[in-house]
């Protein structure tokens, strides 16, 4: 299955080769040469396929869990300020997508969107410690029991120059469901409670909508 995102660029990309190959083997008298360059256009095929994917993920809703917004790495599990929303102290989840790495944004938690904005900006690498509030990004806060708000930020990288957000004020949305896509590689970040029990450890790899990145306990 693939993203919506990627039906466009995915039969662009298709009409593209098909007209390449046929090109090649009109203007292309040696064989081994028109090996060589279908071969070339059918490994970037494969890799635009690649990334537009959209597998199935077992998503088991928990109120009491916050899963990965999306695949990679955890980059960063720190004590932050948070500025443009809570005005106080979160533990900040970082995980950062390489261009190979499926980039669905999937609702860390279930509730009601308090705030989605957009935010313009510069595209410093994904992982640069003012990326967060320096680059082009998107901000999510979702009101959520027994967790209370949590936000979560799309963040563009070098590469990636486009963010796409379905999220909406007042929407009620659900745990694991699509949220939006970021194209190329980039980074979401997590800003969850103090009390809140981190599940996962710096470098570890998560899968969006299944790793428990935090719990919250009754009477958290």
């Amino acid at each position: 299955m693939f993203h919506k995102e990627g039906h466009k660029i995915i039969f662009t990309s298709l009409v593209i080769i098909v007209a390449a190959f046929l090109l090649i083997d009109e203007l292309i008298g040696i064989r081994w040469i028109q090996m060589v360059l279908q071969i070339t256009f059918l490994m970037v095929f494969i890799l635009i396929l690649q990334f537009f994917r959209n597998p199935k993920r077992n998503t088991i809703r928990n109120d009491h869990h916050a899963l990965a917004p999306v695949d990679g790495k955890v980059v960063a599990i720190e004590e932050v300020d948070e500025n443009e929303f809570f005005q106080d102290k979160r533990i900040q989840v970082s995980v950062f997508m390489s261009p190979l790495n499926v980039h669905v944004t999937r609702y860390p938690i279930g509730g009601k969107i308090a705030m989605s904005k957009y935010h313009p900006g510069k595209y410093l690498v994904a992982w640069h410690p003012k990326a967060s509030e320096e680059n082009e990004r998107t901000t999510v806060v979702i009101e959520n029991n027994p967790f209370g708000p949590i936000l979560y930020r799309q963040i563009a990288g070098a590469v990636a120059r486009r963010i796409v957000n379905y999220a909406e004020e007042q929407q009620e949305v659900i745990q694991g469901a699509d949220s939006g896509f970021i194209k190329f590689g980039s980074r979401v970040d997590l800003f969850l409670p103090l009390d809140s029990e981190i599940k996962v450890r710096l470098n570890q790899n998560v899968r969006g909508g299944e790793t428990v990145i935090a719990e919250i306990h009754e009477g958290g």
